[in-house]
């Protein structure tokens, strides 16, 4: 048995027509907007060496997450499937232990695959990486490159290609790298979907350090790659993870929390200076390695699909919508609260629903503008964990909930729809509008379908029937692995 499990597996990802095996490089941000990088529209955070990949490789405007969390988000990234099939919906938490990630798809191909930086994943048996050193904060950017150039020397002596992620702990709080002097709080711009004070610019000068920080070892890595001959046969991913702690992205399903800003170079194999307007899924980038590997795929043993054709300067559509999902259990301050949300992006609208709506989500970043908003003393943030949404409340000139920004943040309703083309900042509902009821109802419809085939109709059920796994030891004797077509 334990010899036709591996013969099944090998069929599965046996090469096809790819006769070079790139190598992959793939940078990881901690919590970073999309829209603090250069190349997507920022003008106070200079982060040049992400903005000149983008000049020499390719942009990716609409690669979405289906979850704004750390762990999740990763799971979702190195097994190329949604939570729906890892099971791990709730910050930190597991997979279920069957689950299957870039290890076991590339070895077989002969690839070396190593993880240098933040984890957040689990179980080892699920993401049996070469795991290289974790090199937490303070700033780290001299140990992961130090191990990025030992792993990637070893392989060369093996003459292997090879697969390693580099997980930055840049800019997840609380903030300590980086130069905060670059950043002159009175003179930053704050984008419409912030409410302007001075907790909120304060906030942002160390928040824009650590995204600096992360664009300095963007460009050590790529100086890395082309200076030892390596950048014609290597893919370097750049990801920013999902959205920050600011208002509005992290532990949210809008659009700052699962947009994530994704670029590529790779000057033998990445057209130079491409833009991809095609949607593109983060459960897509396993299933797009594979391919571009030279490996094949058994249909829908991955919710993410192949991207090489957008990754190589060919336009082509690969999903005609994508999926979110948010819970809330588990959530630091609120460990009991359900509120899921669940949402769909097709081209250009998003769709979003919330069908606890009359309860409230809240997680650290929340609690003491809420505490405001219902006239109770909050409890003092530890240094470093202060959050802006708290002076958005004190700053309100008559009741919180008035402004629409406020109670956008804290008082969420059933069903809301923004038109992306037209309001990239989801500043206008639309779901109460008469002349996008077809659209709501397409979009509802599409996303309670593929729901229910997931076994997820019921939000609220799922929510409370979910506990948050946490990794069992291995046992000595190495457990058996089923087989990706079982």
């Amino acid at each position: 048995m334990k010899h036709l499990l591996t013969l099944v597996l090998l069929a599965w990802i046996l090469p096809s027509l790819h006769a070079a095996k790139p190598n992959f490089v793939f940078l990881l941000g901690d919590d970073i907007n999309r829209d603090s990088l250069g190349c997507y529209g920022n003008v106070d955070c200079p982060t040049p060496h992400i903005d000149k990949l983008v000049k020499d490789g390719v942009k990716f405007n609409k690669a979405y997450t289906s979850v704004a969390m750390c762990a999740p988000f990763r799971q979702e990234l190195y097994s190329g499937r949604t939570a729906w099939r890892t099971k791990a919906f709730l910050n930190h938490s597991n997979s279920v232990p069957d689950t299957k990630s870039l290890p076991h798809y590339l070895k077989p191909l002969g690839y070396r695959v190593g993880l240098t930086g933040k984890t957040h994943i689990g179980p080892r048996t699920s993401y049996p990486f070469e795991y290289l050193g974790d090199g937490s904060k303070p700033d780290s950017n001299s140990f992961l490159l130090g191990k990025a150039k030992e792993f990637i020397g070893s392989c060369r002596k093996e003459e292997k290609p090879f697969c390693l992620v580099i997980a930055s702990h840049d800019a997840h709080s609380p903030y300590t790298n980086g130069d905060r002097s670059v950043f002159d709080p009175a003179k930053l711009t704050i984008p419409p979907y912030w409410i302007d004070t001075p907790e909120l610019r304060k906030a942002l000068v160390p928040y824009y350090a650590e995204v600096a920080n992360f664009d300095a070892l963007a460009g050590a890595i790529r100086s890395y790659l082309d200076e030892s001959d390596l950048a014609n046969d290597t893919i370097f991913f750049v990801c920013t993870e999902q959205g920050s702690a600011f208002p509005f992205a992290k532990w949210t399903c809008f659009d700052n929390g699962l947009h994530t800003g994704l670029v590529a170079y790779g000057p033998g194999i990445v057209p130079k200076g491409h833009v991809s307007e095609e949607l593109f899924w983060l459960c897509d980038v396993a299933p797009t390695m594979i391919d571009a590997a030279g490996g094949k795929m058994t249909k829908g043993f991955f919710d993410g699909r192949s991207q090489y054709a957008n990754l190589t300067g060919k336009p082509t559509q690969v999903h005609d919508f994508v999926i979110g999902q948010f819970s809330n259990k588990g959530i630091i301050d609120n460990n009991d609260r359900i509120y899921p949300i669940r949402c769909i992006r097709d081209d250009r609208y998003s769709f979003i629903w919330s069908p606890n709506h009359e309860q409230i989500t809240s997680n650290l970043s929340l609690s003491k503008a809420l505490a405001l908003i219902n006239g109770e003393t909050p409890r003092a943030n530890k240094p470093g964990k202060e959050f802006p949404a708290a002076s958005w409340v004190e700053a309100a000139k008559g009741p919180p909930l008035e402004n629409p920004l406020i109670r956008k943040l804290n008082r969420r309703p059933e069903f809301a729809l923004y038109d992306l083309q037209k309001d990239p900042h989801e500043l206008n509902d639309l779901a109460a509008d008469p002349k996008h009821k077809k659209t709501i109802n397409r979009l509802r419809d599409q996303l309670f379908s593929w729901l229910e085939q997931r076994d997820d109709a019921d939000p609220i059920a799922t929510e409370r029937a979910i506990t948050k796994n946490k990794a069992k030891k291995p046992n000595k004797k190495r457990p058996k692995q089923k087989g990706p077509n079982k």
